[in-house]
């Protein structure tokens, strides 16, 4: 890697078997880090003084789709801890940027970067921080019920509840062996690309609307990254129609968390993810 201020290496939540039938990105080699990067084209400038790198991510080993419940997503989060402490060991990188709107093991992953004082960001974390310095209240706007149920988990737990409006969803699946989804989210993508009108985009801007006019939010973000395509079709809409309020993908606002982190030299604290034998212990955690 060259001398660039930021060295940062991407890690997929995972990665699909080659001859899987489903939509996703699929493990093969020689695949450019820019195709494999979803979105490139709207992040391109973000990655301009950043020199990266793009790891596949784990095996899928519950099937060959995409992940969508707890049970995946947990399996796919053990995948990619080995993945990022071999990242950290080998001294190429000074931030780890997870891909994934669910961030599979972003919470194990900062214990394990903070020992090698190497910051971390995930997509769900980076969005809401972001929003928050934005707005008053956010609305996420997602798109499967068992992810917004999951989602919902991550709003707890990174502690945004007085700050997220709602949790809207526009009720699209990832594809699945034993189900004949009519209405592939996969598809709504290649309609809005190539641009048709697209139902995904047109139930994202009426839900936005609808959560801040009823919900209360001032700032849009995404669930599920298969949905982050969306960020400038229901920007540019929202604008259209009137409303002046920032949207924002995870993405984009890892990079700039990363970059941030890195430039003002910190990383998680230790006392949130202590080391297992540390040298200082509170003698009480308060709620």
């Amino acid at each position: 890697m060259s001398e660039k201020k930021y060295r940062f290496l991407f890690i997929s939540a995972f990665c699909l078997p080659e001859d899987s039938p489903f939509s996703g990105p699929k493990r093969g080699d020689g695949i450019p880090k820019e195709e494999r990067l979803q979105n490139y084209g709207n992040l391109k400038h973000l990655l301009d003084d950043v020199d990266w790198e793009m790891h596949p991510g784990p095996l899928t080993n519950y099937g060959n789709w995409t992940v969508e419940n707890r049970q995946e997503f947990l399996q796919v989060a053990a995948g990619r801890l080995p993945i990022v402490k071999e990242a950290c060991e080998s001294g190429k990188y000074n931030a780890i940027i997870l891909e994934g709107g669910g961030e599979p093991g972003f919470l194990e992953a900062r214990e394990l970067t903070r020992r090698y004082g190497i910051p971390v960001t995930s997509c769900g974390h980076s969005q809401m921080h972001m929003a928050s310095m934005l707005g008053n209240k956010f609305a996420i706007i997602d798109f499967s019920e068992v992810h917004t149920m999951f989602y919902h988990n991550l709003v707890v737990q990174h502690r945004m509840t007085d700050r997220c409006a709602s949790i809207r969803n526009i009720g699209y699946y990832h594809s699945k062996p034993y189900y004949n989804d009519v209405e592939s989210f996969s598809a709504e993508r290649r309609k809005a690309m190539a641009g048709e009108r697209c139902e995904a985009v047109e139930r994202a801007v009426a839900e936005s609307i609808s959560a801040m006019e009823e919900d209360g939010a001032d700032v849009i973000m995404f669930g599920c990254s298969g949905g982050f395509w969306m960020k400038p079709f229901v920007e540019k809409r929202l604008h259209e129609e009137g409303w002046d309020v920032p949207v924002i993908e995870g993405y984009g606002a890892a990079i700039e968390l990363a970059k941030m982190q890195v430039n003002y030299g910190v990383t998680a604290s230790g006392l949130a993810f202590p080391s297992d034998r540390p040298q200082k212990r509170p003698r009480k955690i308060v709620f």
